[in-house]
């Protein structure tokens, strides 16, 4: 019962369902339904995919996410990096516009749900953490870029093309001729209501007394009254006939029942963009739950979180969709709303459902401007240069992995950024740790305390050497060490005793133990004694499987106090000043 419970955790909730819960899941849904419906047309333009593909990849997604996932307000379904990468990596097997393409998405996000399930049913979502923050921070700012950078060929209403930034501006810059002047008068427009509504709606009807949750609601609705508006006035004015580009017909439907291309060829050139957007896709998703559960004190289970979002992708490649992950911005006005339980999402799924059956006819003549306006507003709050400041003073190697990702995202395009950005936060965390720090010490008179003696006024004696290791040892880093205290201890020198203090040191690979042994056996030849300090119990235990302790020519005290009492003398201690 208990594994069941961790693979359907709708199961637990259910359980405890009631009226109250009902109640806001069901708010929540109309909120995040209306949000939802110009988005997900949008996304699917972003995606190179015909805008229905939107609306089906936000209702089974939803519906399988609600069932696997543990967060009570993650909002699942189509967002705008994800929607990028998907561009890129299908417009590289497959012409846009064809059946090839549409197979190509759907063959992506099956990929990418097996993907996220394997890693969930084995639980490997650690690997996740080898994105650093600060790359993430870097690779969305860029994104967020190349994003709005992308969709003002529908605002300017010109055919252009690219996947980098050279690329897109030299394309847009090649076309200016063909500018509609309509076309950008109604993207202006729309851009500038939606931002208008995005910073100023909400203050403005509090001040006339409106409600906090109908000012929420009208102001989530904003990007609807830009569509009804706009669309409207192409009907009105017969605007399409005079160089409007619409998005024209879309199917009265529910989603289809689909199946993803398994050809080895196709398979084989997906498989990486497929890993890098699940990467991607799921720190993102990952980092919103988290944050929103935290608020509420509930838990967000990162391995079954896997697990649910596989089966979101797996939902979307079966049933017309793309790679689909969990958006910041529609899980937190998911949130806001008073978000219950994951049921919230499948009631938002019936919502759109009943979209995609009765209100698709409404959009033929929806400008593909206004959607790349709802874009261009959405995708814009995601650029954060100020990560590169805040980087700057606190860390320059961290600054040098944002910038590096920023500036390869933006000029070798999106999966380089993607690779680029995990090459570069593992070869960060190789380069930390392969230098650990190691603090010589001292004893702080009066106490059983020990620091270092560069910073603090201590008692040593020149005899011991006693240096803590702040970093677990493995082959990275293994030989720095030997380096070290091979400097420390020359020859003619007074020291007789060396004791690494081990109360940092949570494991010591093989290649370390090696190290150890060496520096043992090369201590013993200079009449040098290596004792260890303060090791923790799971070290010792793997200790205890070599020979390395029977070797020791030293000893193993408890506390690092023991041993300075143990290998000093009185009449050798000095003082180490600040």
């Amino acid at each position: 019962m208990h594994n069941l419970l961790r693979y359907l955790p709708i199961l637990d909730w259910g359980r405890r369902y009631d009226r109250a819960a009902l109640s806001n899941d069901l708010i929540a849904a109309v909120i995040v339904t209306i949000m939802l419906i110009p988005q997900s047309l949008a996304y699917a333009l972003l995606a190179g995919l015909p805008p229905e593909a939107g609306i089906y990849a936000s209702i089974v997604p939803i519906i399988l996410y609600a069932i696997f996932g543990t967060s009570r307000a993650l909002a699942v379904g189509p967002v705008a990096v994800v929607s990028l990468l998907t561009a890129s990596a299908v417009g590289q097997v497959a012409e846009q516009g064809t059946a090839g393409y549409a197979v190509a998405a759907l063959t992506l996000a099956f990929l990418s749900g097996g993907f996220l399930v394997l890693l969930g049913v084995f639980r490997l979502g650690f690997l996740a953490n080898f994105l650093s923050h600060p790359v993430i921070a870097g690779f969305i700012t860029a994104s967020g870029i190349l994003i709005a950078t992308s969709q003002l060929k529908h605002i300017l209403g010109v055919s252009a093309h690219g996947h980098t930034l050279p690329e897109m501006l030299g394309s847009i810059l090649a076309h200016l001729d063909q500018t509609s002047g309509i076309t950008v008068l109604i993207g202006a427009l729309a851009t500038a209501f939606l931002f208008w509504v995005r910073k100023n709606l909400k203050p403005a009807l509090r001040r006339m007394g409106v409600p906090p949750l109908l000012a929420d609601v009208l102001t989530k609705a904003g990007p609807v009254v830009a569509v009804v508006a706009t669309t409207m006035a192409v009907w009105a004015f017969g605007l399409d006939a005079r160089g409007v580009k619409i998005v024209g017909e879309v199917p009265q439907s529910l989603p289809p029942l689909t199946l993803p291309g398994l050809s080895s060829d196709l398979i084989g050139a997906l498989l990486v963009p497929a890993i890098l957007i699940s990467i991607i896709g799921f720190v993102e998703s990952i980092s919103v739950a988290q944050t929103l559960a935290a608020k509420k004190r509930q838990r967000v289970d990162p391995d079954q979180e896997l697990i649910g979002l596989g089966a979101a992708n797996l939902g979307a490649a079966f049933t017309g969709g793309f790679p689909v992950t969990g958006g910041f911005s529609r899980s937190v006005v998911n949130f806001d709303a008073g978000a219950e339980t994951p049921a919230a999402g499948a009631f938002t799924a019936v919502g759109l459902a009943v979209a995609a059956l009765f209100l698709t006819p409404l959009v033929y003549f929806l400008p593909k401007a206004t959607l790349a306006a709802t874009i261009i507003v959405a995708v814009l709050s995601l650029v954060d240069f100020s990560i590169l400041k805040k980087t700057w003073g606190y860390s320059r190697a961290d600054f040098t992995a944002v910038a590096a990702t920023i500036v390869l995202t933006l000029m070798a395009g999106v999966e380089a950024g993607v690779a680029s950005g995990v090459a570069i936060s593992i070869l960060l965390h190789l380069y930390k740790t392969s230098r650990p720090h190691v603090a010589e010490l001292g004893l702080v008179p009066g106490t059983q305390h020990f620091r270092n003696i560069l910073r603090h006024k201590v008692q040593t004696d020149p005899t011991l050497v006693t240096l803590r290791v702040d970093e677990s040892l493995y082959f990275v880093n293994a030989r720095f060490l030997e380096d070290l205290i091979q400097s420390r201890v020359t020859e003619g020198c007074e020291i007789r005793n060396v004791v690494l203090m081990f109360s940092a040191v949570n494991e010591v690979d093989f290649s370390a133990l090696e190290s150890l042994e060496a520096i043992n056996h090369r201590l013993r030849d200079m009449g040098v004694g290596l004792h260890l300090s303060e090791v923790k119990g799971p070290v010792m235990d793997r200790l205890k499987q070599s020979h390395f302790l029977d070797e020791l020519n030293g000893q193993v005290f408890l506390s690092q106090y023991d041993a300075w009492q143990r290998l000093t003398a009185p009449d050798r201690i000095t003082w180490a000043a600040e």
